[in-house]
């Protein structure tokens, strides 16, 4: 609070009321910053929790192979249908400027890089992050205010084994593959508008697209779709496992996976990014 305002509060409200407003905003402030650092404990501890003993029976190579399943192909589509039409608008948005400058052939380039270094990964993450992300949050909340984590303890089976490390390992291993088909299916849109509205021969667009990219770009989309996929799946198992209060308490736990996956996913990208450029001697 700067001088002005505190003299101009104090003036109209009191001294003893601005003292109350002040503290009262710096308790909300701290308790904000220790229930974050709260939720990043925990949420470590629920990754080494669930990776523990990878090599000790039982695996639940079925249980994962399932929600790879589920996870995979049936976003698959959602995937495809997002990055043709984010591949055909990029082309359509970009022309207009490359064609000013005289560089309308390397409108491939543009596309290509685009979706490989950023947009790919990141959009691929938010849409699992709505659908397989949500999807996690919500069947764990539903067991877990049915009691039926505490059964499957009674019953001497950890549910960080069983029901958290298959999702996590298949997040992690799923978001790549399906940000590799948006990634070709982005590009194949950006190809259908560069030859049907752009009149750009088809050689031109997909040898640009093939000088842009690199080693440097391909591995940096892995890692961070990886990344990603892993915070999908430690937040909704994270959001999924706490809930409190019944049907309303999932729905709470739902939409807070989902809005804190797509806020991690963001920040996470601008470090990721910077770490990945400083690896590839580019920063």
């Amino acid at each position: 609070m700067s001088p002005d305002s505190r003299v101009w509060l104090e003036s109209n409200l009191g001294q003893s009321k601005v003292t109350f407003l002040f503290f009262v905003g710096l308790r909300f402030r701290v308790n904000f910053f220790l229930q974050a650092l709260s939720e990043l404990q925990e949420g470590t501890f629920l990754f080494f929790r669930s990776f523990r003993g990878l090599s000790k029976r039982p695996l639940y190579w079925r249980e994962t192979v399932s929600q790879m399943d589920l996870i995979g192909f049936g976003t698959l589509p959602i995937a495809l249908l997002a990055g043709f039409f984010i591949g055909a608008v990029l082309a359509l948005q970009t022309a207009g400027t490359l064609r000013s400058f005289g560089a309308q052939n390397f409108t491939g380039r543009l596309v290509a890089t685009s979706l490989v270094r950023e947009l790919g990964p990141v959009l691929t993450s938010i849409l699992l992050a709505g659908r397989a992300g949500s999807g996690i949050a919500a069947e764990l909340g539903s067991m877990t205010v049915s009691e039926q984590i505490d059964a499957m303890r009674a019953l001497g089976t950890d549910p960080f084994r069983k029901l958290v490390r298959p999702r996590l390992l298949a997040l992690v291993f799923m978001a790549p593959v399906l940000t590799v088909f948006a990634d070709v299916v982005g590009a194949l849109g950006g190809l259908v508008v560069s030859i049907t509205l752009l009149q750009l021969p088809a050689s031109v667009y997909l040898s640009s697209a093939q000088d842009a990219l690199n080693f440097n770009d391909i591995y940096g989309s892995f890692i961070k779709a990886a990344t990603f996929g892993l915070i999908v799946g430690i937040v909704g198992c994270r959001c999924g496992l706490r809930t409190r209060g019944g049907t309303v308490g999932v729905g709470q736990s739902t939409t807070t996976s989902v809005v804190v996956s797509i806020l991690l996913i963001l920040v996470s990208d601008f470090f990721l990014t910077r770490l990945i450029l400083t690896l590839g001697g580019n920063a």
